[in-house]
């Protein structure tokens, strides 16, 4: 099995998503992973939820915050494997654009 450098970039954390969701058989659609990725990012809220103020159901059952984070992380990730988006490079041009904006 495939294992992730001791200090990933990201473009290594893409590389090495891309060939473990093949070593594992995972076929899901752009669609798909989308879904699971909006699930995630709810499950993510309700984690952080708990630690807030914001009342919630006792019964209900517990998130883990740094599991969700990682499970969002890792959709976002295969989601862009997918659109062949390299993450890191979009996030350097975004960048770019967001330093010239003035924000108030």
């Amino acid at each position: 099995m495939k294992k992730l450098a001791d200090k990933p970039t990201l473009a290594d954390y893409q590389t090495y998503l891309k060939e473990v969701n093949t070593e594992r058989g995972f076929k899901e659609t752009v669609q798909d992973v989308f879904v699971l990725l909006v699930e995630e990012v709810g499950e993510f809220a309700k984690a952080i939820r708990k630690r807030g103020v914001i009342k919630v159901d006792k019964n209900s059952k517990e998130h883990n915050v740094e599991e969700e984070a990682a499970d969002v992380f890792y959709l976002l990730i295969n989601l862009c494997n997918h659109l062949n988006i390299d993450l890191e490079k979009a996030f350097r041009n975004k960048e770019k654009k967001n330093q010239k904006r003035h924000w108030s």
